[in-house]
């Protein structure tokens, strides 16, 4: 009896082995799907995905990795189809155009055994993703909002324009106005999407001006939106309007913030690194024990004319 409860642990035990093997050992086929650059900080995450699929295919020359973009949330999802179908990609790294239309198309990819790794705008539904990388959205808006305040001395009127209809939007905007609901002397005038956009905040920004004779401050929510926003001030020759937060951590605001920029002092931090962050931890996970970190959250930090030499990097795209 003995021998044979040995001989059922040793081919349990070999069974368990082979299994941890076949996930370990696994060919990694990977498809990294982002948004085309039709932003500056979109333009980084395609730049440094595209640098760390080479770095990831050095490092693991059996690895496959198509990076693809889109330039609406249809064609992503067409795409990522694709990916499964033709290349038959067995993990999947998507930072979702938007939340809503990319959920049900990556949870089919999910459901057909597809690892699955969100960046950045987290879907609508978790359980259509393995793990989640992205900045800490919260702390974005209520860094801002902190920051502001406090310039503001508790008292002003502020608009706020925020980025494109997304969870992580959601987060920040939340996150801001639940900051701002402590200082009653500064009314939020208005809240209008710019999409993260130059050319929409241009707009936004014209017509919060139009509407609204006395306004403080502007949260802009991104510094491309900030770009507009400030160009929309200078156009119409207000002066009413002291200061513009943005946020991402592009180099062009942070040396504004290096400078001493009396308009745009600051700027928080929300790298498109990430990216290259969550393909290297869902490669080096999926290729060593075969798990990745559920959830990774990276910090937002504001940049001020005291830290900003820290993050200037004068080469970077972004």
């Amino acid at each position: 009896m003995k021998s044979i409860f040995k001989l059922l642990l040793a081919t349990s035990t070999l069974a368990l082995t082979l299994t941890v093997s076949a996930q370990t050992s696994r060919k990694i086929n990977m498809g990294v799907s982002i948004p085309a650059a039709t932003a500056g900080w979109a333009g980084g995450v395609v730049y440094w995905a595209k640098e760390t699929a080479k770095e990831l295919q050095k490092k693991y020359p059996d690895m496959q990795i198509m990076v693809k973009t889109a330039a609406s949330p249809a064609e992503q999802a067409n795409q990522i189809q694709d990916m499964q179908t033709v290349n038959r990609i067995n993990t999947l790294v998507i930072l979702p155009f938007e939340s809503a239309a990319l959920t049900q198309p990556v949870s089919q990819l999910k459901a057909k055994g597809v690892f699955i790794t969100v960046v950045d705008r987290g879907l609508t539904d978790p359980k259509a993703q393995d793990a989640y990388v992205a900045g800490d959205n919260s702390g974005f808006g209520r860094v801002a909002a902190e920051y502001m305040a406090k310039r503001l001395d508790g008292k002003g009127n502020v608009v706020v324009l925020r980025g494109i209809p997304t969870v992580i939007d959601n987060q920040r905007v939340d996150a801001y106005t639940e900051v701002m609901k402590a200082h009653p002397g500064i009314k939020i005038l208005d809240v209008k999407h710019g999409n993260w956009n130059r050319d929409d905040a241009f707009k936004v920004m014209q017509d919060f001006m139009t509407r609204f004779k006395q306004i403080d401050a502007v949260w802009a929510a991104d510094d491309d939106m900030a770009v507009g926003v400030q160009r929309a001030i200078e156009q119409a020759k207000r002066s009413d309007i002291k200061l513009v937060v943005g946020g991402g951590g592009s180099k062009q605001y942070i040396k504004k913030a290096l400078d001493g920029d009396a308009m745009a002092p600051a700027t928080v931090t929300y790298a498109p690194t990430m990216i290259a962050d969550a393909m290297r931890l869902t490669a080096d996970g999926l290729s060593s024990t075969g798990k990745v970190p559920a959830q990774s959250i990276i910090p937002s930090i504001l940049v001020t004319r005291e830290n900003a030499a820290k993050y200037y990097v004068p080469d970077s795209p972004y």
